[in-house]
């Protein structure tokens, strides 16, 4: 059974919230939004999730990109729509490890789970393909969501080429969710070769962690703003 973990942040930027695992039930999706209500820190906790123990001022344009939480009754109404998606997506998607953050969505695929390249290769395979079309109708059903796609690689061979394989295959994910339907405005794209490890790259158990693609989905402005006016902010 997959995990699906659920993580709150009231740290700025610069730190790393601790990971805090929980079981996937739903019904625990309601503490999240409880505190959604009261937080409005930037997007720490899931800069941490994407990039591991790297958080830190170098990782400023990717922490714009994802944004601050929105607090207050809005924060509420934002939060339960992001827990009924991460739920849709962790029931729907093979082989998605489903993380509730704040008030967005990690979905990582690792090496060898739903999304996964041949070595040294980024086209995006046929098991693959029937992943990602699970995840573009499920992100057509809900249009009011930036998504972020993130490629990493581990450590293996030329520091360059690694850089160039992880651009090569998070832009091969993001050219996939454009060709099947998702607007290319909602659609952001990074990658940081083998600059930022999660698990230790000396073990092939690590590596195989550090290979990987992270999907972020965000509240856009429409969700935000329609969420204000709903909660009356």
């Amino acid at each position: 059974m997959r995990t699906y973990i659920k993580k709150t942040s009231v740290f700025l930027f610069a730190l790393v919230l601790a990971l805090s695992l929980v079981n996937c039930k739903s019904i625990q999706n309601a503490n999240n939004k409880q505190k959604g209500a009261a937080i409005g820190a930037t997007g720490g906790a899931i800069l941490g999730a994407i990039i591991g123990n790297n958080v830190g001022g170098g990782n400023a344009a990717l922490g714009a990109v994802i944004g601050g939480v929105v607090g207050g009754g809005a924060g509420v109404l934002i939060g339960d729509k992001m827990d009924k998606q991460a739920q849709q997506i962790e029931e729907e998607v093979p082989g998605a490890q489903v993380e509730r953050i704040d008030q967005g969505i990690v979905v990582t695929f690792e090496d060898g789970s739903g999304v996964y390249f041949a070595t040294n290769k980024y086209n995006i395979n046929e098991p693959s393909q029937n992943t990602l079309k699970k995840l573009v109708s499920i992100f057509i059903e809900n249009p009011d969501t930036k998504i972020l796609v993130v490629g990493h690689t581990d450590s293996t061979g030329d520091a360059g080429y690694n850089m160039t394989l992880s651009k090569n295959r998070a832009n091969s994910v993001t050219n996939f969710l454009k060709q099947n339907g998702v607007k290319s405005s909602r659609l952001i794209t990074k990658w940081y070769g083998e600059e930022q490890p999660i698990a230790d790259n000396s073990t092939e158990a690590g590596r195989s962690k550090n290979r990987r693609v992270n999907i972020v989905i965000l509240p856009n402005d429409d969700m935000i703003e329609e969420a204000k006016q709903q909660a009356g902010n």
